[in-house]
C-alpha cells in the first residue's frame, strides 16, 4: 500500500514539475512512463483530483491532461472497455466511434475546400456538420446528466468536470462554425481552422474518457447502478446509435428517501419544501380531481385571480360565472374522453398579458386523473429580446 502511495505521489509532483514549466515535459518523460506503468487509470484519476483539491486550476489540469496525452498512450494500462452490449459504456463508445468518423471527414472536406480542389457550396457541408454537432448534444447530456452525477456520489468530481469543459468548448467552436454558415459566405481559411480545433478536441476527449474516465467508472459503479444508468440513458435518447431494447426500472436504492420526505419520482422532500416551492413559481397553480373538484392552488405573492381556502372541496364549475360553465365543462369532457389534452387563452388586463393553460393529467396507465390550470402574466417575457446570461445578473 506504502509503494502505490509513493508512486501516486511522485505522479503528482511530476505533474506539479510540468506544471509549473511545460517545457520540461521532455526532460521527465522517461520519469512518467515508469510510474504510470504501474497505476491504473483510476489511481491516475484519483492524482489529478487531489491536485485541483490542493489547488491546483482545472484549467491547469486540463492543460496538463493534453500535454501528458502522449506519454500516456504509451503508458496507461491497456484495459478493455469490455461490456454487455446494454451497458452505458458500450452506447458511448458507439457514439465516439460515429463521432470520430464524422470529424475526420469534416476536418477531410475542408482541407479539401481550402485547396479548393472542391468547391464550397454556398454553406451546405458546414451546415450540415452543424445539425451533427447539435446532434451530439445528446451524447454530452447523457454524460452531464447522468453519468458524471454517479461518478460523483463516489467522491470523483473533477475528471468528470474537466470532461464537462470540454463539451462546452465543443459548443463554443460549433456557435462558431454556425456563424460561419449565417455569414452566408464560407471563408474556407476559418472553416478548415474549426474543423482541426473540433477534430483534435474530440480525439483528446475521446482517448481520455476511454483510457481514464471508463475505467474508472466501471471500477466505482456497480451493476445497478449501471442499469439506472441506462434506464435515464433512454429518457435523453441516442444520436448516432439504436442500443439493444432493455426492461430495467430504477432501483429499490434510487426510489428509497429518507425519513418524512416525499416521494415525488424524481426527487425527495419535506412537505415544507414542497409548499415553498410550489408557492414560489413564477405562475399560478390550481389543482381539479377527477371529479371536478379543487383540491389545491398556490399562494403565490401576486396572484393574478383572488383564490381563498374556501374554494378548497368545492365543484370547479361553481368557481366560473355561469356564462362560462358551458366551455369549463367541454373542456374536461374533452380531457376525460381524451380528445385532447390541452387548451389555452389569453386576456389582456390593463398592463397585464394574462396567459391560461389547462393541462390533463394522467396516471402511468393513461387514466385521467385531474385538470391543472396554470395562469401566468407574459407581458414581460414578450418585451424580452436579446440575450442574458446567468452571469450577467450576478
Amino acid at each position: 500500500m506504502s509503494e502505490l502511495f509513493n508512486k501516486e505521489t511522485f505522479l503528482k509532483n511530476l505533474i506539479k514539475r510540468v506544471h509549473e514549466n511545460p517545457d520540461s515535459i521532455e526532460l521527465v518523460k522517461e520519469e512518467f512512463m515508469s510510474v504510470v506503468r504501474d497505476l491504473t487509470p483510476l489511481d491516475i484519476a484519483k492524482v489529478e483530483q487531489e491536485l485541483v483539491d490542493e489547488g491546483m486550476p482545472a484549467e491547469s489540469i486540463q492543460l496538463m491532461c493534453n500535454i501528458h496525452l502522449d506519454v500516456f498512450k504509451d503508458s496507461l494500462s491497456e484495459e478493455e472497455i469490455d461490456v454487455e452490449p446494454w451497458h452505458p459504456l458500450h452506447i458511448l463508445s458507439e457514439e465516439h466511434r460515429d463521432i470520430l468518423n464524422r470529424t475526420k471527414e469534416f476536418r477531410d472536406r475542408a482541407g479539401s475546400m481550402r485547396r479548393q480542389e472542391t468547391k464550397a457550396e454556398d454553406g451546405k457541408a458546414p451546415g450540415e456538420w452543424v445539425s451533427y454537432l447539435e446532434s451530439v448534444e445528446k451524447y454530452f447530456l447523457k454524460e452531464e446528466n447522468v453519468l458524471f452525477p454517479y461518478l460523483e456520489r463516489h467522491g470523483l468530481v473533477q475528471p468528470p468536470a474537466i470532461m464537462w469543459k470540454e463539451h462546452d468548448e465543443v459548443r463554443g467552436l460549433r456557435k462558431r462554425l454556425q456563424e460561419l454558415v449565417d455569414s452566408g459566405a464560407v471563408d474556407s481559411k476559418s472553416l478548415f481552422e474549426v474543423s482541426i480545433a473540433i477534430g483534435e478536441l474530440f480525439s483528446n476527449h475521446i482517448y481520455k474518457e476511454h483510457k481514464i474516465l471508463f475505467p474508472s467508472a466501471l471500477k466505482l459503479l456497480s451493476t445497478e447502478e449501471w442499469k439506472d444508468i441506462r434506464v435515464q440513458f433512454d429518457e435523453i435518447g441516442y444520436f448516432a446509435y439504436s442500443p439493444m431494447p432493455v426492461e430495467f426500472s430504477l432501483s429499490s436504492e434510487t426510489k428509497e428517501s429518507g425519513d418524512g420526505l416525499l416521494n415525488l419520482g424524481s426527487g425527495f422532500l419535506s412537505l415544507d419544501q414542497l409548499r415553498v416551492m410550489l408557492n414560489s413559481l413564477p405562475f399560478d397553480v390550481t389543482f381539479v380531481d377527477e371529479n371536478d373538484t379543487v383540491r389545491f392552488f398556490s399562494e403565490g405573492s401576486d396572484r393574478i385571480f383572488v383564490r381563498t381556502r374556501a374554494i378548497i372541496g368545492r365543484k370547479v364549475q361553481n368557481c366560473h360565472p355561469q356564462k362560462s360553465v358551458d366551455v369549463v365543462n367541454r373542456i374536461l369532457a374533452d380531457f376525460k374522453a381524451g380528445k385532447r389534452d390541452s387548451a389555452d387563452f389569453w386576456l389582456n388586463m390593463g398592463p397585464r398579458t394574462v396567459y391560461i393553460k389547462y393541462i390533463a393529467l394522467r396516471d402511468s396507465q393513461g387514466r385521467y386523473v385531474g385538470t391543472l390550470e396554470t395562469t401566468q402574466d407574459i407581458a414581460p417575457l414578450k418585451a424580452i429580446t436579446g440575450e442574458k446570461r446567468i452571469y450577467d445578473s450576478l
